[in-house]
């Protein structure tokens, strides 16, 4: 009976050096976006997992350039790259708190919704505050673009993020403008506010 005791031991001790060999210290901006990744379902606790490693993002240090995303082979190139990478994460950025404010935007204030007038009003809150978040990633984005568009890069090609160029250029050219997709949004979330702030007892 003692030596099923002493292999399951041994096991266990074999299992936790492993783990502990595989883990390793996640510190740079690179390591924090690998860990972004795209749900299929999109339920708010798996967005907000995708918020929290994209914000770490933002916060975190640049790994050393031979661990970039792209490859870099000079000073001017690193430059661009790190510009580009950080108008990229204010993008990812968005799109998660745009999803995340469309799972409580109640895009309809129909008359039977009146007996719950106050959670409604309390969804479409949370929304807004999605969306103005949002919104501020927006600006930053549109900080980091602008650098990244600056004449001396015009000739520079990081071809491995080619579809970060993509953004920049589309950005440029205003095909790319949240800013008009999240006003709009907010407009719309305001209408719907003022339907429910008039319901009454003789709504429904």
């Amino acid at each position: 009976m003692k030596k099923p005791l002493i292999l399951t031991g041994l096991l266990l001790l074999f299992l936790s050096v492993q783990t502990n060999l595989n883990a390793y210290v996640v510190r740079y901006k690179e390591q924090f976006f690998r860990l972004y990744h795209i749900h299929y379902m999109q339920n708010p606790d798996d967005t907000m997992e995708n918020i929290y490693w994209l914000e770490e993002a933002v916060k975190a240090d640049f790994a050393n350039p031979l661990y970039a995303v792209a490859r870099i082979e000079n000073e001017v190139q690193w430059e661009k790259y790190r510009y580009l990478f950080m108008m990229h994460l204010n993008l990812k950025l968005i799109e998660q708190y745009i999803f995340l404010g469309n799972k409580w935007n109640k895009r309809n204030a129909y008359f039977f919704n009146a007996p719950w007038k106050e959670q409604n009003l309390e969804s479409l809150t949370i929304a807004e505050t999605c969306y103005q978040t949002a919104l501020y990633y927006w600006n930053q984005a549109l900080v980091w673009a602008e650098k990244a568009q600056d004449r001396r890069f015009r000739f520079i090609n990081l071809e491995r993020i080619q579809n970060w160029e993509d953004e920049a250029f589309r950005i440029e050219r205003k095909s790319l403008d949240y800013a008009k997709t999240l006003n709009r949004e907010l407009g719309l979330l305001q209408k719907t506010r003022e339907t429910f702030e008039a319901m009454d007892e003789n709504t429904y």
